[in-house]
């Protein structure tokens, strides 16, 4: 039993060496990857179609 109660305090004390993020740190983690992610997208878009567009000339 004493073991189980050891393994709590332990857990207890690697939580409070966590440090969280804040509100705001997390908003602007959420902006950037949504700003990479519709980034990405239009540049793929782009490639995806001059790819489209060029196949379809030669064919």
């Amino acid at each position: 039993m004493s073991k189980i109660v050891n393994g709590f305090r332990n857990a207890k004390a690697e939580l409070d060496k966590v440090i969280f993020p804040t509100k705001e740190q997390v908003r602007n983690a959420f902006i950037t990857v949504i700003s990479v992610v519709v980034i990405i997208s239009l540049f793929l878009a782009l490639v995806d179609l001059v790819m489209s567009f060029s196949i379809s000339k030669f064919v």
